[in-house]
């Protein structure tokens, strides 16, 4: 799947199905689930799932909890604006074989 076909599945009532949890989590925080993203990156034991955990919690507005994370992940906290960092997780997540 692409970014774009990504992006357009939020359309959608249900995720792809097929979706690793990290997009399944972005998935959910794009359809204003946070609750649901929330608990899948939680369930993540990994630098993925992490990246993903530090963007909810900016989301949620949370900046030391996301440092948190960012730390756990092995990435700088993010400056860039929501939108822009989902993409930027979305992309490199769907660009991985």
């Amino acid at each position: 799947m692409d970014f774009d076909a990504f992006k357009r599945s939020v359309a959608r009532d249900a995720p792809p199905e097929g979706l690793p949890p990290t997009l399944s989590a972005l998935w959910h925080a794009a359809k204003d689930d946070w609750p649901r993203a929330h608990a899948l990156a939680q369930s993540l034991d990994d630098r993925d799932g992490a990246w993903v955990h530090a963007y909810l919690h900016r989301v949620e507005g949370d900046q030391s909890n996301a440092g948190y994370w960012y730390r756990r992940a092995g990435r700088p906290h993010c400056r860039a604006s929501l939108p822009e960092e989902w993409e930027q997780i979305a992309r490199e997540f769907l660009a991985r074989p």
